[in-house]
């Protein structure tokens, strides 16, 4: 079920104490995230939907390699640890499996091994994925941002914390359309843009990160970094909110707010110098400015705003 191994990149995979990988020369880069169960996602969703386990491999495989490519690089091993309760069944960790497998095919994660891991019993269900990825063009880091730099976005913005919002609301998933399961899957299988990172590091990217936590939060983690500040034009940002307005239209809400404090889509946050010429699958939705007082900001349209805004583990559980 598990991707092949290709000998010359990873002569050794599951079998023995631990697995290996043929380093080519370039910088290595390492990440590790867990998903569990009731914290990141539930098997049946207020919703009545039903969390397939086809969906939480992929998205195991999704969000991790989405951390090597927001360093400008490309996935080329992995390790799983799976946990389980002794009730679940055989034909689960085959579907589990599958979604793993799958993922790496269709993020085009291609050097992509998975060489070894772990597999435990547990209360509840919970997957921690470590993967390995290799920088040809360097790494690029959260706190390279200057002062007349550009901000741009690749992939997907407010799609999974609209999902989320309709697999926890009160509508029953019978009744959703073809649009809203299409936003649920966006939270379920999310598609991090994995040629974007390659991409932005060869064009000389000065600071990226992948969206994990939501727009508002991770732009105020990279002004941080790189001590500036972050000013996004909403206007730019309006196409995003569009494509979300079946999600909204049955729960009644505002898409902009999902996609300035939604997470989980993995897209990219990049800033790039001013000349450099920024990759056509990136959008331009502002520019970097000088810390001016005493901590950087975010700003939006010149108004200043609370970069705790988005999802927080330990405030709010189950509620991205």
């Amino acid at each position: 079920m598990l991707p092949l191994l290709d000998s010359k990149q990873a002569p050794l995979g599951p079998g023995d104490d631990a697995g290996a990988l043929a380093v080519s020369g370039s910088e290595v880069v390492v990440s590790v995230d867990t998903l569990v169960e009731n914290q990141d996602f539930r098997l049946y969703w207020d919703s009545g939907f039903e969390h397939k386990a086809f969906d939480i491999g992929w998205k195991s495989i999704a969000q991790n390699v989405s951390d090597i490519n927001a360093m400008g690089g490309v996935p080329t091993g992995a390790v799983i640890s799976l946990s389980l309760p002794e009730s679940t069944s055989i034909e689960w960790v085959k579907e589990f499996s599958r979604g793993i497998s799958a993922a790496v095919q269709g993020l085009g994660a291609g050097r992509l091994a998975v060489i070894g891991g772990d597999l435990g019993k547990a209360a509840e269900i919970s997957v921690t994925t470590t993967v390995i990825g290799e920088c040809e063009h360097g790494k690029v880091l959260r706190s390279g941002a200057t002062p007349g730099d550009r901000i741009a976005i690749a992939g997907r913005l407010g799609s999974a914390g609209a999902g989320l919002a309709v697999l926890d609301g009160s509508t029953q998933w019978q009744t959703w359309n073809r649009s809203v399961r299409r936003i649920v899957d966006s939270q379920c299988k999310p598609t991090p843009p994995l040629e974007s990172g390659p991409r932005a590091a060869e064009a000389g990217a000065s600071a990226m990160m992948d969206i994990s936590d939501g727009l508002i939060r991770d732009a105020s983690r990279l002004a941080k970094a790189s001590g500036v500040n972050l000013n996004l034009n909403v206007d730019s940002l309006k196409h995003f909110a569009a494509r979300l307005e079946p999600a909204a239209v049955l729960l009644g809400a505002d898409p902009m707010l999902w996609v300035l404090e939604g997470g989980e889509d993995f897209g990219l946050l990049a800033v790039f110098p001013k000349g450099a010429s920024i990759p056509e699958e990136f959008t331009v939705i502002g520019d970097v400015s000088a810390q001016t007082g005493r901590r950087t900001l975010v700003k939006i349209d010149g108004q200043i705003v609370n970069g705790a805004r988005g999802f927080d583990h330990f405030s709010e559980a189950m509620k991205r």
